[in-house]
């Protein structure tokens, strides 16, 4: 979210700019942003080829049963667009189409560098003292609406106003999403919580198979990869098996969408993360303060690991993967979701990069095989390699080596599995 305002406030400007004129909001101006996004009415709205917004938010009525009442919207602008209301969707066709919000599992991966308690533990020393390089004034304005968005409760009736007496805890409210949806837990322990309350209540009906099949999905398409110039010889490519499991992962995730389950809580994560990417994706005044400049040849895993090491939190060292993994899956998946991939022909563009017009999503699904590969240690290229993976949570402050965690990892006692089923091996074939 925070990342696409950037680039349309300033559509030439360098990555640094862009930032530094999104931090320089102040944060009212940003929450009543992200309202009047939220009733633009979705994705299908901002990407025209998706023209479902049932299987983007589980139901129409997801947005205009919940956002600001359209005629107060206009009264109470944000002003940060500097027209009335938002902005107006991309033109069909135009090269500046974007997703107005990414896919969950953006939010996901973004979280699982570690970049969130990284920025929790820099904003917390920013405002009760000074062990801190001094901040100019550009950076305590970041400090402030970071505080303000993402570490108090939002304003009544806000489409972000997601805690309550019920679910007080954004970071449970958070782990609770990816488990519903993905079957998956963070990489690193949630601070100040005992046990796993996020799942105690999800329901036994959590997409827990969401990993096997999708790293069947890889195997299967890199299969395809592989054999796609065979002159010769068999060719065990099978699309149709593709298409198969493109179909299952799309019924798995709407499932999760039904009367438009999650959308809000999708809209409101996926905003949180980007503000974090967006921080750490260039050399801002906020970097440049903390003395982690990257360089032009850098990227947002250096600038993260050399925030932590200020304030003694470790990231991800798969944090490079997790970054840019992000950013290709987020679009996949919403093209799964919306059955983009459903028959043999459209599966075949998965993998097929000769003798078409776009090679594009092939040598997409390339890069992300071989960072998904880099990042869980999960060999998706080697088919004849059935591994069997222990899932438990970890203990302790620092991000482990996986993005799944492994009992490998840790010797630290692992809490009793809860209510909802959690499994304890999973098989590959």
């Amino acid at each position: 979210m925070f990342r696409t305002l950037a680039t349309l406030l300033i559509p030439d400007g360098s990555p640094s700019v862009q930032a530094e004129a999104v931090f320089a909001f102040h944060p009212e101006q940003l929450s009543r942003w992200l309202d009047e996004m939220w009733a633009e009415g979705g994705i299908s709205t901002w990407v025209p080829i998706f023209t479902d917004p049932v299987d983007s938010l589980g139901d129409v009525k997801a947005i205009t049963s919940t956002q600001i009442p359209g005629r107060m919207i206009e009264l109470f602008q944000s002003g940060v667009s500097g027209t009335a209301p938002g902005y107006a969707p991309p033109a069909v066709g135009t090269s500046e189409q974007v997703f107005l919000w990414d896919h969950l599992f953006y939010a996901y991966l973004i979280e699982s560098t570690g970049a969130f308690e990284i920025f929790a533990e820099v904003v917390r020393r920013y405002v009760v003292g000074e062990t801190l390089p001094a901040p100019r004034v550009a950076t305590i304005a970041w400090a402030r609406a970071t505080e303000e968005l993402f570490f108090r409760d939002p304003p009544l009736f806000r489409v972000g106003g997601l805690t309550s007496q019920l679910r007080p805890d954004a970071r449970v409210n958070r782990r609770n999403a990816y488990w519903r949806m993905f079957g998956l837990d963070l990489p690193h322990a949630a601070a100040g919580v005992s046990g796993q309350p996020w799942k105690q209540d999800a329901g036994a009906t959590g997409n827990i198979r969401f990993i096997e099949i999708w790293n069947e999905l890889l195997r299967q398409v890199w299969l395809g990869i592989e054999n796609e110039r065979n002159s010769s010889g068999a060719n065990p490519t099978d699309s149709t098996y593709i298409a198969f499991l493109c179909q299952t992962l799309g019924e798995m995730l709407r499932m999760r969408r039904i009367g438009g389950m999650l959308s809000r809580d999708e809209f409101s994560f996926v905003s949180v993360l980007s503000w974090f990417h967006l921080t750490v994706g260039s050399d801002n005044t906020v970097i440049q303060d903390l003395s982690a400049k990257s360089g032009s040849g850098g990227n947002a895993a250096d600038r993260l690991a050399a925030v932590g090491a200020r304030v003694g939190v470790a990231p991800s060292r798969q944090a490079r993967e997790l970054f840019e993994l992000a950013d290709v899956i987020s679009p996949l998946l919403w093209a799964i979701e919306l059955r983009m991939f459903d028959s043999a022909p459209q599966a075949e563009l998965l993998y097929r990069s000769t003798g078409i017009s776009n090679p594009a999503p092939a040598q997409t699904m390339n890069r992300i095989i071989d960072l998904w590969q880099s990042a869980t240690g999960d060999r998706v290229k080697d088919l004849a390699v059935t591994t069997r993976r222990q899932w438990n949570q970890l203990a302790g402050s620092a991000q482990p080596a996986k993005l799944l965690p492994t009992a490998t990892l840790s010797s630290a006692p692992v809490p009793a599995p809860s209510a909802n089923g959690q499994r304890t091996a999973v098989s590959r074939h």
